[in-house]
């Protein structure tokens, strides 16, 4: 075991291992990890730990895992998942937010040289480029489990900053992944924002019984294959999720008022713009589709 003494301030790793078994998944069972670690879980992280052993299989399935992949994960915990990673993929960064678990994953885990964990805020370290530093350059997956409070910005994160990863897989609130995977009627950024980088599906439902300890609600796998370039390549995603953003500002309203009040336009101007849209001025937001939101982009003048 060793650690690296030349990262930035806030993070840091230990490098670990790699075995080669692709065995069905052997749940390692969070509770006699806590227990033999005198530790419980931080109610404040939101730290709810996998003791499914068919749940642990759907994430790995989901994943398509090969034996040469590159792989982020953002909340190893207790290394539930993170054990069958290693055995799975090539290469496995880990990052953990709690540093007790970051000590906890090098005393369960062993020395395994193609592991590596780091203790940080996945918000704020430079996650792409540790994972070149640790496991090389090229094509990435991300696997991770989040709490509610941070999914939203995470994913918004992983999928709009270079370079992407190939796919992404999250076990996320039930409530999270359905309005990741809506279709118009019930859209919201969250949904506009995965579906224009990436195609989504819920892959399984995983109950609340299927953690420790048993949050309030049931959670879903999510799987997104993110697209090499957004689903409208030439228009300014900037523009794009801002003109989303004016109209979901006051979704109560249709769009002819919530458009024209947050990017600060006439409505004479608004209602033509949508027309040449073909959008009626009493839609509201969470009726649009992708196409439609893209079509404001080129009937809209700048604000």
């Amino acid at each position: 075991m060793r650690t690296a003494g030349d990262e930035p301030s806030g993070w840091w790793l230990i490098y670990l291992a790699v075995a080669t078994s692709t065995e069905s998944p052997k749940i390692i069972d969070p509770r006699d990890v806590l227990r033999r670690h005198g530790l419980r879980a931080n109610k404040a992280l939101g730290q709810n730990f996998l003791t499914d052993a068919s749940a642990l299989g759907a994430v790995l399935d989901a994943a398509e895992l090969e034996p040469e992949d590159r792989v982020l994960e953002i909340g190893p915990g207790v290394g539930t998942l993170t054990a069958e990673l290693v055995q799975r993929a090539g290469c496995v960064l880990a990052i953990e937010l709690d540093e007790t678990l970051v000590g906890v994953l090098c005393m369960e885990l062993g020395d395994r040289p193609s592991l590596h964990l780091a203790h940080g805020d996945i918000l704020k370290v430079p996650y792409q480029r540790m994972l070149a530093d640790t496991c090389g350059a090229g094509s990435y997956k991300v696997i991770a489990n989040l709490p509610y409070y941070i999914t939203s910005h995470v994913l918004r994160l992983l999928l709009e900053r270079e370079p992407k990863p190939e796919t992404i897989v999250v076990m996320v609130q039930k409530e999270v992944a359905e309005r990741a995977t809506a279709g118009p009627g019930a859209m919201s950024l969250l949904s506009l924002s995965v579906q224009t980088y990436s195609q989504a599906q819920v892959m399984a439902q995983v109950p609340a019984g299927s953690f420790v300890p048993q949050p309030e609600v049931d959670s879903a796998v999510l799987q997104l294959k993110v697209r090499p370039e957004p689903l409208f390549p030439k228009i300014s995603m900037e523009r794009y999720f801002a003109i989303a953003a004016a109209g979901f500002g006051q979704k109560r309203k249709g769009l002819l008022n919530s458009l024209a009040s947050n990017l600060h336009l006439p409505k004479a101007v608004v209602q033509e713009a949508l027309r040449a849209a073909g959008i009626e001025p009493l839609t509201r937001a969470q009726q649009l589709g992708l196409e439609e939101w893209a079509r404001l982009c080129d009937t809209l003048p700048a604000a």
